[in-house]
């Protein structure tokens, strides 16, 4: 019994959160909200009052008045009546809720932004009374924090992460990896180039921060395609000019997290065109909705458990910096809390695919 009990105890994720600290929010107008929502629910044994249905368009579009008033506005309130504004840590949205928020302005003073991450500041927004500041991002205080556990009041923000893919097998699929995740494997670090990029630098500051045993360091102009066993990736994606295939083809092990230095991987879940492949911004013959850039949703079908994603350009100080995300998930906490403590600012472009609760455990 004390060897069962001291095997749990070194499995247990970083700073452990449950199930009790998720609320999972569903579009009654979607039918694959409700079936995502009922199947997460039910593998993960979240309370059936952490469910919080709303009715809105089931577009990947929203306008800011209607995401105001159909999404912010219901939750926050179903929040404050059922008393989950302060134990509720996560929120996860689903496909069928719309992804993005169109707005005007341009460059980093945008008003556009993911829906997820216009949700994460929804804590702050219901403690002071007032929307967040328009337009561009906000500081994320929970960003590069090693060592913090993540609590409320301590940091007044949600961290919001999407069960979306292109079909509900691949989403179910993928809620069932990270029910089987475990510390092993590679974490596959791909460079562009030699050179002093910052991109780089992080991607290097990663791979230092992570047992040289579980790394695969590709500082060459090749791109790494076909590895084995990996649990985790960082690259450039279609950024690398010598990434010629859409598919990586690696062997992902469940709990396998992937982020890469793309602008507009989440422009779209519809399903592209089987033959359809990368190509370059001079060929818009050749782009799917608008863009030539690779898919987050690749990734998931491939076999990833978790990734993240823009659905408009973030620029590259904005994306997730591997050098907490990848380090902090290999210590053991869990998916939710590692990647947002790689984002800079939210209110964003940012969108984070998986089950919050998704851990590898400790090392």
């Amino acid at each position: 019994m004390k060897a069962l009990i001291s095997t749990l105890l070194l499995a247990a994720p970083l700073f452990a959160q449950g199930p009790e600290n998720v609320l999972v929010v569903v579009n009654d107008n979607s039918p694959v909200s409700r079936e995502i929502a009922e199947y997460y629910a039910r593998r993960r044994a979240v309370p059936m009052r952490n469910l919080c249905r709303i009715k809105t368009t089931a577009e990947e579009n929203i306008p800011r008045a209607a995401y105001n008033a159909e999404i912010a506005a219901p939750i926050a309130g179903y929040l404050r009546k059922n008393n989950l504004a302060e134990s509720i840590l996560y929120i996860v949205t689903t496909a069928g809720v719309p992804l993005r928020i169109p707005g005007g302005g341009s460059a980093m003073n945008t008003e556009s932004a993911s829906v997820d991450s216009e949700l994460a500041l929804l804590y702050l927004d219901m403690h002071t009374g007032r929307p967040h500041a328009l337009p561009g991002s906000l500081p994320n205080p929970f960003f590069g924090k090693r060592g913090a556990k993540f609590t409320h009041p301590q940091f007044p923000i949600y961290l919001v992460t999407r069960l979306q893919a292109y079909d509900f097998n691949d989403v179910k699929a993928m809620i069932d990896r990270s029910l089987s995740a475990a510390n092993r494997g590679k974490f596959a670090i791909d460079l562009r180039s030699s050179g002093d990029d910052p991109g780089d630098n992080w991607l290097r500051s990663a791979a230092m921060l992570i047992p040289k045993d579980r790394v695969i360091l590709d500082e060459s102009t090749k791109v790494l395609y076909n590895q084995k066993d990996v649990i985790g990736y960082a690259a450039w994606g279609s950024n690398d000019k010598n990434r010629r295939e859409r598919f990586l083809h690696f062997q992902w092990l469940p709990g396998a997290v992937a982020t890469e230095f793309v602008s507009t991987n989440a422009r779209t879940f519809a399903r592209p065109p089987e033959k359809w492949n990368l190509s370059d911004w001079n060929s818009p013959q050749l782009w799917f909705a608008g863009s030539p850039q690779t898919m987050t949703a690749d990734l998931i079908q491939e076999g990833v458990t978790a990734a993240t994603g823009h659905v408009a350009e973030p620029y590259l100080a904005l994306n997730p910096h591997p050098e907490f995300l990848l380090p902090e998930y290999y210590k053991g906490r869990n998916l939710a809390e590692s990647y947002y403590m790689s984002l800079r600012g939210l209110s964003w472009q940012n969108i984070v695919l998986g089950d919050p609760l998704c851990s590898l455990g400790k090392p």
